[in-house]
């Protein structure tokens, strides 16, 4: 048992070495950082200097035009940082054949790869924390009225961003295919879930579509206002719950598949 434990905090010195480079190396790409995490906020706040986005409107029940697009400027932080910059730093390991020196040295490969994902999540939370409040604070857009329910849309929709993101990871051996494909997944996710047109102007069908593509966009939109969610959803829309049930088995199923092709080399 106390080797058991001495492996183990050998193991979480590690990693907190690597989240600590990992961080580091992130901050430095100021592409993302600016795209990742700080676009959302600009996004949001550039549409908020339009006077005819924040006067009330009766195509969108009385609300705003601002506050029933907020969730929507959320997504494409989550989305940019899931399925672009996560697989491209991945690819770049296993190109420059970082992981597979790792994979002979005592420090895994493995540690390598869940600080990447503890630091892009960490990426996507200040993100949306620096969203909500100046979006509150200069918008004077409400922030999420059942906090607990967006959370979890939140969570379990960008973990449903993250499988089909390291299922790109898998399979890219180049950063150059990993950048491709994740460009392709990102114009995909973003048409197909309602993030590039308001929800309101697309085709039945699509909106519908929309509810079932990660990272769940309709389900943000209800769990941040009841009113909101009314106005983008379909008629007779899926159920909160059921939508995060759906994401939940898309970021299952996209991560074991990833798992199943991954590969150090």
């Amino acid at each position: 048992m106390g080797a058991t434990g001495g492996m183990s905090g050998a193991g979480a010195r590690a990693l907190l070495k690597t989240v600590k480079v990992e961080t580091r190396l992130f901050l430095r790409d100021s592409a993302t950082v600016v795209f990742g995490v700080l676009f959302p906020a600009g996004l949001l706040l550039g549409l908020g200097a339009v006077p005819a986005l924040r006067e009330p409107s009766a195509e969108t029940g009385g609300l705003r035009a601002i506050d029933v697009w907020a969730p929507t400027a959320l997504v494409f932080g989550m989305v940019m940082i899931a399925v672009q910059h996560v697989p491209a730093v991945i690819a770049t390991y296993r190109e420059r054949g970082v992981l597979r020196r790792l994979s002979t040295t005592p420090a895994h490969p493995g540690t390598v790869l869940l600080a990447q994902m503890l630091v892009a999540f960490a990426s996507v939370v200040v993100s949306a924390v620096l969203m909500v409040l100046l979006a509150w604070a200069v918008l004077d857009i409400a922030p999420p009225e059942r906090p607990l329910e967006f959370v979890v849309a939140f969570v379990v929709g960008y973990a449903a961003l993250l499988g089909i993101g390291l299922v790109s990871a898998a399979v890219a051996r180049t950063s150059s295919a990993a950048n491709q494909i994740g460009t392709s997944l990102f114009v995909a996710l973003m048409f197909f879930g309602g993030a590039f047109l308001p929800r309101v102007l697309m085709p039945e069908v699509l909106r519908e579509a929309g509810e079932f593509v990660p990272p769940g966009l309709q389900a943000l939109t209800s769990a941040w206002s009841a009113e909101a969610g009314e106005v983008t959803a379909t008629a007779g829309g899926q159920p909160f719950w059921w939508q995060i049930a759906v994401m939940a088995v898309v970021a299952a199923g996209a991560s074991a598949t990833a798992a199943k092709l991954f590969r150090w080399e």
